[in-house]
């Protein structure tokens, strides 16, 4: 991995920058603020309805807005000032978690009010992510870029690791508690998101047009490097979806019970983060497409280490250098992605990849399912593992862009 040190003054001064410290201190709070609203808003439908199939309907409802609003989201990113489009969507974050801690405090807060509740939840965040992406750029230096975007994955992983915990101890006091500090931290994430200053001046947009606003799907597909990039996480997150089958091996191949299952969920966002503090202190320099393509092997391997294990302990390693490969992947990815991307278009091809990332993310936690029910559950990630080493193999012949994508441009 070719990982370059740098001096703790640069590592101190781009952590005291005040856009990126701004910048990631709005991301961690909306983003643990999120979490919280997850666990109360699960514990909170299971008990109204008793229905797994109302559980599964409270994600499809959240997830829908974002493939719907994608396209426009990123020519709303390209169009309009980032930061405030930034802001509004967490002040609106805040705004739809209040109503759910007025109606749990109230008593009127029936599912149908939590799935519209949500809905409105569901198309604010479809903005926060690619837009979230698009301004990082314009906060720092583009020699530091790698780093930042690190950082900020940091701040993601810590919140994606105690916000469910936060959210399950403050629910012994009831869903109104949660969902009323979450409203507290969201709106603060949103001030502190209008705190951010951008010194870059804004270049010239783009009139809106039909051609504008599939800009972002065209770009890609001309550019093969990225094109391979956003490809290969895609396809690697479609067949390495061992997390989703999680349950199955925490109570009938290794044999424990809820706290072993917690322990594997954990042990993912772990690696990842242990991984991005790694990377913000010894920014990848070079090679950074072949960083890439091992980094997605070696989530294979894990994988397949994983699907084999009858020791918790092994499988908790192998999760944790999953994670921790996976966020070697992303963090490789975005810097691709944004080096790459002229700024005009950097709000449209955000939003494809979100849009790509996550609809792999449902559908392979779908197809994981299916697999496990023909085959077995340990057979299907087992698949899912060599599949995704015969895909990096294949990615080497089809994409040679990837493979030769080098370093960030300083100039």
């Amino acid at each position: 991995m070719a990982l370059s040190p740098v001096s703790e003054s640069s590592e101190l001064s781009l952590l005291r920058h005040r856009p990126l410290a701004f910048y990631c201190l709005g991301r961690l709070t909306t983003s643990l603020a999120a979490q919280m609203q997850a666990v109360a808003v699960g514990w909170q439908v299971y008990e109204l309805t008793d229905s797994a199939f109302d559980l599964g309907l409270v994600g499809l409802v959240q997830f829908l807005p974002f493939v719907i609003l994608a396209l426009l989201v990123g020519s709303v990113a390209d169009r309009f000032d980032r930061r405030l489009i930034l802001a509004v969507s967490r002040l609106t974050q805040g705004g739809a978690m209040a109503t759910l801690a007025i109606g749990s405090a109230l008593g009127w807060l029936s599912f149908e009010a939590i799935l519209a509740l949500v809905v409105v939840l569901g198309a604010a965040r479809a903005f926060d992510n690619p837009v979230s992406s698009a301004l990082l750029p314009q906060l720092v230096p583009r020699a530091t870029l790698t780093r930042a975007l690190a950082i900020s994955a940091s701040s993601n992983q810590a919140a994606t690791i105690i916000g469910p915990a936060i959210g399950g101890l403050l629910y012994v006091l009831g869903p109104t508690t949660v969902y009323s500090v979450g409203t507290a931290i969201t709106l603060l994430g949103g001030i502190i998101t209008l705190r951010i200053r951008v010194a870059q001046a804004a270049p010239r947009r783009d009139p809106f047009t039909l051609t504008s606003l599939f800009g972002g799907i065209h770009f890609i597909l001309t550019q093969r490097a990225i094109l391979g990039a956003i490809s290969l996480d895609l396809i690697g997150v479609l067949l390495g979806g061992a997390t989703a089958l999680l349950p199955i091996f925490a109570r009938d191949i290794l044999m424990t019970g809820p706290w072993g299952l917690g322990l594997l969920r954990s042990g993912p966002a772990i690696g990842a983060l242990a991984l991005t503090i790694l990377m913000a202190r010894y920014p990848l320099r070079r090679h950074l497409g072949t960083v890439m393509l091992v980094s997605v092997a070696v989530f294979g391997a894990a994988t397949i280490i994983f699907a084999v294990s009858t020791s918790i302990g092994v499988s908790l390693v192998a999760l944790t250098v999953l994670g921790a490969a996976d966020s070697i992947s992303v963090v490789v990815r975005q810097t691709l992605i944004q080096t790459l991307t002229p700024d005009g278009m950097r709000g449209r091809v955000s939003a494809v990849s979100s849009l790509f990332v996550g609809t792999s993310n449902l559908v392979g936690e779908f197809e994981s399912g299916v697999t496990a029910a023909w085959f077995g559950a340990v057979a299907a990630v087992l698949i899912g593992g060599l599949g995704t080493l015969a895909v990096v193999l294949w990615w080497l012949r089809l994409f040679p862009e990837l493979r030769r994508f080098d370093r960030l441009e300083t100039s």
